[in-house]
């Protein structure tokens, strides 16, 4: 903050931190057939290398994830495509785990038994994806692939914001903060730096699943979410009515792009929170001086992109920085999640 944005927080605030083993809900490994070694390799890349690090288990992985890295190993170098399955996504849910095999050519009949028992004797769900993220299928017993979605008649991956008295939906290759536990401290600190009244209108931006939405909406009269992914949009609907929350709305928008003229914006938010990418949101900048807030929350999984965008609010458009402070969502890597409270100047 101090040397990029040029700014310092009228007051720190403290750090969060939460569990630093089996803490991690989500993750991409990857796997590799090695011809040397006579089998696939399952874990996570090195860095700056196409490698994959052997490995047979992971005490950063939330249970039972962690466990199955050598299982999955031994699964896929009995598969006749074990050369064609390039990486595992994982996604931990309170109820169930999601397992989605990239593959790039079509598991035969004998892998396809060999994939149902492994799913049977671990408890997990395998989904195939062939191509894009459309093409995520569910891999179930009786070869009956259905789409992979939030709603599933099974139990769904879901995770729970109690404070809140909120529960969220997710498919296993959507976005979700990685940390559960530090997820829903940082969602209490969110909203009780906003400072809601029963009278706040709220533009939560970049808000995916509704994770910060729907919270929000417990405390204020109204929040409107927008997300660029127009799939998380309807999920984010179905996790409102999931939740019997009516005063939450959300819509698709594009939020690379000019802000100009759009009927959303003329409404007289209160209060605006933004959780974006790693590169940032210094396009929307503007538009939140524009819209001119009681009090702006900035998250960011980059401190640096924040820091830059937190220095144009403070430089060009006089907001004042009032508390920063930083959160340990990554435990064992350099990485962390950061927030900033901003107010208009004068």
């Amino acid at each position: 903050l101090a040397r990029v944005a040029r700014a310092e927080p009228q007051r720190w605030l403290e750090a969060l931190r939460g569990p630093a083993w089996g803490y991690r809900r989500r993750a991409r490994l990857g796997a590799r057939y090695v011809i040397k070694k006579g089998r696939v390799l399952v874990g996570f890349r090195e860095r700056l290398s196409p490698y994959v690090t052997a490995t047979e288990r992971c005490e950063v992985l939330a249970p039972p994830a962690g466990a199955l890295i050598g299982p999955l190993a031994e699964l896929l170098t009995g598969l006749e495509v074990r050369e064609r399955v390039p990486q595992i996504e994982v996604a931990v849910g309170e109820s169930a785990t999601a397992l989605v095999l990239r593959v790039l050519a079509e598991p035969t009949a004998a892998d396809l038994e060999k994939l149902e028992r492994f799913e049977r004797a671990h408890r997990v769900r395998l989904h195939l994806q062939r191509g894009g993220l459309d093409t995520v299928t569910r891999l179930s017993i009786g070869r009956d692939a259905r789409p992979a979605d939030p709603g599933d008649e099974e139990a769904p991956l879901d995770y729970p914001l109690a404070e809140f008295d909120v529960r969220i939906e997710f498919a296993p290759t959507d976005f979700v903060q990685v940390n559960g536990p530090i997820n829903e401290a940082l969602v209490s600190r969110a909203v009780s730096l906003l400072d809601l009244t029963p009278a706040s209108l709220v533009l939560d931006l970049y808000c995916g699943l509704g994770n910060f939405t729907l919270p929000l909406a417990r405390r204020a009269a109204e929040v409107l979410g927008v997300e660029g992914d127009s799939g998380l949009v309807e999920r984010a609907r179905h996790n409102a009515r999931l939740n019997g929350i009516g005063n939450a709305s959300f819509i698709a928008a594009d939020l690379a792009q000019p802000l100009d003229d759009l009927p959303w914006l003329s409404r007289p938010f209160s209060h605006v929170l933004l959780d974006p990418p790693r590169a940032g949101a210094r396009d929307v900048m503007r538009t939140i001086a524009r819209i001119a807030p009681e009090r702006v929350l900035y998250i960011s999984c980059h401190p640096g992109s924040l820091a830059r965008d937190v220095g144009v609010l403070v430089h060009e458009h006089g907001f004042v920085l009032e508390a920063a402070g930083v959160v340990d969502m990554f435990p064992h890597t350099t990485h962390v999640e950061s927030l900033a409270l901003l107010t208009p100047g004068g």
